[in-house]
């Protein structure tokens, strides 16, 4: 491997985007946990990747963000973002001994981290939770998401034996993606003989083969570093109870809902556990839980129940996915849940015309159809944790943002490459259009109108690069099937995309 102080440089980490960084969402979180959220005026992520999320929260608010990341090349390809959007970010390429103890940073209202908790050294740990306690600024956030216990329990063994493989038999030609290429196929010989561990743990054969299709680029970040430490709740307790800060909540808005995750018994054993701690690492029992996403508060304010309910019924959400293309049977925990048609189809008419709507408003206009105000702010928090829904900002928040998102929008869709998300000033976040619809927007963007007209352009742009549709698994190797393929898509993408992309303010 190809290390800087633990961490691999010579393969990109995902240009994926991650919502639980969004400064917007806080506010609903906490709100249903019973505090009350403190303005984000500042923000900075440490470890942003590619920085894309940063670069899309800074554009679609007004938040100032400033952040890091070691690898020079993720952090030239952020700054690329930046400069792009006009947004300010200001984000460099340091270590975190470096940049943690510069002496011309701002204090924070939000500071986050995803995932690179669990991939950093015990120094390293301990040089961010110092940064934390001296920049967090009083009723700041903090954001943390991390590999935990018990869920990486039976893998653990698994993937310190791949490790160790990479480590001893790689040559020093060898890159990243080559070198886990060989500890797969060696694990897959290993497993072959049937070993007593594989026996013990049934399920790692599934797990080994899932690895095998993943990304190299995900599978050298996640597994392959030097340091590696699936941590549990407990040992996050200490470590920001010392730093000054408290547990909030969840910021997976699907953990807020114990009848989507546990049975009565366990919901009712969990609630029996005084510490509340405690509660959230019997809770990771339950659930096997595997990754989890904190948030974290220093000074927390609780509020009084009416106090809630005022900040929920005033929240306004909207939609993210056309309302007739919502599923209404997710995958969650280690269960498959089917969502109430009775309770989720009137909400989602009332969301179907991509409008925001306060919480307050949904309830009124669902409350012929005898439904509690309960039941629409649980449902609510169900379509925002399976990203179909997001809350909205004030409106003069996305007044201000609607310049730097659409320069960012324009950028991404000519030059973002494997950058699959647009910002939106209504929710202050991202969200997911993938490559063909991008090219569907530009056509838009083109003054391309009727399907007939994008398929066209779209097609030129594509087969000038020498590429092809696939459909069904199917390579489309002649020019007509081409265009009809995409006449289909194009029609289908005008009926029931291009209006809530609009009505985000994505162009």
């Amino acid at each position: 491997m190809n290390w800087t102080d633990g961490y691999v440089t010579d393969i990109g980490y995902t240009y994926g985007y991650y919502p639980e960084l969004n400064p917007a969402r806080i506010r609903m979180a906490f709100a249903n946990a019973g505090l009350a959220c403190p303005g984000i005026g500042t923000a900075c992520e440490l470890g942003f990747g590619q920085g894309v999320s940063t670069n899309l929260h800074a554009a679609a608010s007004t938040v100032r963000w400033h952040g890091n990341d070691f690898n020079p090349e993720q952090a030239r390809f952020a700054r690329t973002l930046a400069n792009a959007s006009g947004a300010g970010a200001q984000l460099e390429q340091d270590a975190f001994a470096s940049f943690c103890t510069r002496d011309d940073l701002p204090q924070f209202d939000f500071i986050a981290m995803h995932g690179i908790w669990s991939w950093v050294s015990a120094a390293n740990r301990s040089i961010i939770a110092d940064f934390v306690r001296r920049k967090l600024n009083p009723g700041g956030v903090l954001y943390i998401s991390y590999n935990t216990q018990p869920g990486w329990a039976a893998l653990m063994p698994l993937r310190d034996l791949l490790v160790q493989y990479t480590e001893r038999f790689s040559t020093a030609q060898q890159g990243s993606a080559e070198r886990i290429d060989a500890a797969l196929a060696f694990a897959e010989q290993m497993f072959a003989t049937n070993p007593v561990y594989a026996q013990a743990n049934p399920f790692m054969g599934q797990r080994l083969e899932a690895l095998k299709r993943q990304s190299r680029n995900y599978l050298a970040h996640e597994y392959f570093n030097r340091d590696w430490q699936p941590l549990s709740f407990a040992d996050m307790r200490a470590c920001w109870t010392d730093a000054g800060l408290s547990f909030a909540c969840s910021a997976d808005f699907r953990d807020h809902l114990d009848a989507a995750n546990l049975t009565p018994a366990q919901s009712e054993f969990t609630r029996s556990i005084p510490d509340a701690g405690f509660r959230q690492s019997v809770r990771d029992f339950m659930v096997n839980q595997q990754f989890r996403r904190d948030y974290w508060v220093r000074g927390a304010q609780a509020l009084t129940p009416p106090q809630c309910a005022d900040v929920l019924e005033q929240q306004a959400v909207v939609l993210l996915t056309a309302a007739e293309q919502v599923p209404l049977t997710v995958e969650h925990v280690a269960s498959e849940i089917t969502l109430n048609r009775l309770i989720y189809g009137p909400i989602l008419e009332v969301l179907a015309d991509f409008r925001p709507h306060t919480l307050a408003q949904i309830a009124a206009a669902v409350s012929a159809r005898n439904l509690t105000f309960g039941q629409v702010r649980e449902s609510l928090l169900m379509l925002i944790g399976t990203g179909h829904a997001a809350p909205v900002q004030d409106p003069a928040v996305t007044l201000a943002a609607g310049g730097t998102s659409a320069a960012l929008n324009r950028y991404l869709l000519e030059h973002g490459g494997e950058v699959e998300h647009l910002a939106s000033p209504v929710s202050g976040g991202g969200v997911a259009v993938d490559r063909i619809q991008q090219l569907f927007l530009q056509a838009e963007l083109a003054q391309q109108h009727t399907p007939e007209e994008v398929a066209a352009w779209v097609w030129k742009q594509i087969s000038a690069h020498g590429k092809k549709l696939v459909t069904g698994g199917v390579r489309l190797e002649q020019e007509a099937d081409n265009l009809a393929e995409l006449t289909r898509q194009a029609t289908r993408f005008a009926a029931t995309r291009l209006p809530l992309l609009k009505a985000l303010q994505l162009l």
